[in-house]
C-alpha cells in the first residue's frame, strides 16, 4: 500500500505527534508498504534549494521525507507553521498514493485533506491535539472556532482516529463522524526498569531525597508550576526534563527543582527509570506518552483526572489521578507516595505489568486494519455507483 503521512510535525521535532509519524512510517515500511512523509520544514533547513521533490531519507527515517516552506510560531519557535506549497499536492501525486493518512491535522492537514479530496483519494485523520484546550490557555478565547476548523476537517475524513476514550466521546459530542479509537504504543524494549541508575541518582539528589520527575514541553498549557508544592516537600527532589517558552519562569516557580534540558533516546530511558515517582500536570492531554514511558519504566504515576491519562493511570494501582490544576493535590499526592516506598514501587511494577502488550506493533497493525476497513468502504461505494 502506498501512503503519504502529512504531519504538523516530525523529528527532529521531539512532540507527541511527530514520534508518532515517524512510529507509523516505521510499521507500514516494516510491514511491506511504501510510505512517504510530508511535513514541515525544520529550523535552518534549506527548502528552497531542494527540488520540488526530495525523496532522500532523513537521519533515522525509515522512508522518504518531503520537507515544505514553514515558518517558527511567534512566541514559541519550537514550533513550526507550514507555508502554503505546491510540495504537498505534488508528493501525493508523485508517490501515487493509495491512502492520505493526516496526522494531527490543523495547518498543513488541513491542505493535506483538500489535495487528497480534489485527487478522490481517502484519508485516515489522527486526532492528536487539544487545539480547544490550547486556545483556553493562551488566548483565553477561541474555542468555538478551534472546534469548527477541527470539526472540517476530521468530518471531511473517511475515519478519524482518537486516542483515548475520552477523546473519542470530546469528537463524537462536537459533531466529528466515524470515530474509532486507536490508542499509542509504548516501546518497552527501551523504556524499563532494569536502566535505573543509581550514579544518576546520586548526581540528582546528593541528599538521597526521592525523586519526582517530569517530562515535556515547558509551555503554559502544561502547568508545570503546579510542581512548586512537591518542591518544598521535605525529602523530595523534583527533575523537569524538556524545554520550551515556559523554561525560564518555571526556574524561578520551582526553587531546588534540578533542570536538564532536552533528553532522547537511551538518555531518557535511563532517567525514567531512575524516578521515584513520575507526574504530569497538563490537564489538555489526549493521550499523554510520557505516562506510558514512565510507567514502561515501573515507575508510578499521578496525573489529572483528565484526558488522556484516565485511560492509562488505573487509580490506586499504577498510581493516582489528581483534580486538574489542583497544586493542593498534586502536591499531597507526591507526598504520599515519598513517604511510601513500598507503595510506589508495587503501583510502579504493576503499572510495567500494564503496559507490556501495548507495544507499536500491535497498535500499528489495528492502524493497518483500519486502512482496509477504509479502501474496502470506497470500493463498495464505487461498486454501487
Amino acid at each position: 500500500m502506498r501512503v503519504v503521512i502529512v504531519t504538523e510535525s516530525f523529528p527532529p521535532d521531539v512532540n507527541g505527534v511527530a514520534h508518532c509519524a515517524l512510529q507509523t512510517a516505521r510499521h507500514l515500511a516494516g510491514r511491506g508498504h511504501e510510505p512517504l512523509v510530508v511535513a514541515p520544514a525544520t529550523a535552518g533547513a534549506t527548502t528552497t534549494s531542494r527540488s520540488e521533490l526530495s525523496d532522500a531519507f532523513e537521519a533515522d527515517a525509515p522512508c522518504p521525507v518531503v520537507r515544505v516552506p514553514s515558518l517558527p510560531l511567534p512566541g514559541y519557535p519550537q514550533v513550526r507553521v507550514a507555508l502554503p506549497s505546491r510540495r504537498l499536492t505534488a508528493a501525493l501525486t508523485a508517490h501515487r498514493a493509495e491512502l492520505v493518512h493526516l496526522a494531527g491535522p490543523f495547518v498543513l492537514g488541513v491542505r493535506g485533506m483538500a489535495a487528497a479530496t480534489r485527487l478522490g483519494l481517502p484519508t485516515v485523520a489522527v486526532y492528536q491535539t487539544d487545539l480547544a484546550g490550547y486556545a483556553r490557555t493562551y488566548l483565553g478565547t477561541g474555542e468555538n472556532t478551534a472546534w469548527r476548523r477541527m470539526r472540517a476537517v476530521h468530518s471531511a475524513a473517511d475515519r478519524t482516529l482518537a486516542p483515548s476514550t475520552a477523546a473519542v466521546r470530546d469528537l463524537t459530542e462536537h459533531g466529528v463522524p466515524r470515530v474509532r479509537l486507536w490508542p499509542r504504543g509504548v516501546d518497552t524494549a527501551r523504556f524499563r526498569p532494569g536502566l535505573r541508575d543509581e550514579a544518576l541518582r546520586r548526581r540528582l539528589a546528593p541528599g538521597g531525597e526521592r525523586i519526582v520527575g517530569y517530562v515535556g514541553r515547558l509551555a503554559p498549557e502544561k502547568h508545570v508550576e503546579l510542581l512548586a508544592g512537591a518542591c518544598a516537600t521535605p525529602g523530595v527532589r523534583v527533575v523537569v526534563v524538556g524545554d520550551g517558552p515556559s523554561a525560564a519562569s518555571l526556574r524561578t516557580a520551582l526553587p531546588g527543582a534540578v533542570f536538564l534540558g532536552r533528553r532522547t533516546g537511551d538518555d531518557l530511558a535511563r532517567f525514567f527509570a531512575s524516578l521515584d515517582v513520575f507526574v504530569h500536570t497538563g490537564p489538555y492531554e489526549t493521550f499523554c506518552q510520557t505516562v506510558q514511558e514512565a510507567m514502561a519504566s515501573g515507575v508510578p504515576v499521578i496525573a489529572p483526572a483528565a484526558g488522556g491519562p484516565l485511560d492509562l493511570v488505573d487509580h490506586g494501582r499504577t498510581g493516582l489521578l489528581v483534580p486538574p490544576l489542583d497544586a493542593g493535590a498534586v502536591a499531597a499526592a507526591v507526598g504520599a507516595l515519598a513517604a511510601d516506598p513500598a507503595l510506589a514501587a508495587a503501583y510502579g511494577a504493576t503499572g510495567r505489568a500494564t503496559v507490556e502488550g501495548r507495544t507499536w506493533q500491535a497498535v500499528g497493525d489495528q492502524l493497518l486494519d483500519y486502512y482496509d476497513e477504509v479502501l474496502r468502504d470506497r470500493t463498495a461505494v464505487a461498486s454501487q455507483c
